[in-house]
């Protein structure tokens, strides 16, 4: 028994260090869900600058309103919006990776109707921690209504 619980402990320490992110780092599934709840829920871009490139950044702003990089930057305006990671293409080898592609899906209100879409945002590693480097366009992979 005594040995049982030693292997169960062992096992438990090694599972909470495979999730090691460095102080305050986020991950990049983390970033992706901050940016698009900033456009989509605080719907406030200043609060999204952070997690893009300078070059996405001066597009942003010169939107002024969530609703506008909504509709013209990610072609999507919606309210009621709740966000979850759909899928990101790293997970095991993260640490060694420094580029990465996260699919958030959407579900809210568009034009008043249920609606259910997704947005895929490629991240890149910097010294300062995972950045938002491109909006990719939609492959046609919509939801066309209700869910």
């Amino acid at each position: 028994m005594r040995q049982l619980l030693l292997l169960v402990l062992l096992a438990s320490s090694l599972l909470v260090g495979c999730d090691n992110v460095e102080d305050g780092e986020l991950k990049p599934e983390d970033v992706a869900t901050e940016f698009l709840r900033a456009i989509y829920i605080d719907r406030n871009i200043e609060n999204a600058l952070p997690y893009v490139t300078p070059q996405i950044q001066e597009v942003m702003k010169s939107y002024y309103i969530a609703a506008s990089v909504q509709r013209y930057m990610l072609g999507l305006s919606m309210t009621d919006v709740t966000l979850s990671v759909e899928d990101i293409d790293i997970d095991f080898f993260r640490k060694f990776a420094d580029e990465t592609t996260v699919v958030i899906k959407l579900t809210g209100k568009k034009g008043g109707s249920d609606w259910i879409d997704d947005r895929t945002l490629r991240l890149k590693k910097t010294r300062s921690g995972w950045i938002i480097t491109e909006i990719l366009p939609e492959t046609g992979k919509i939801n066309k209504g209700a869910y």
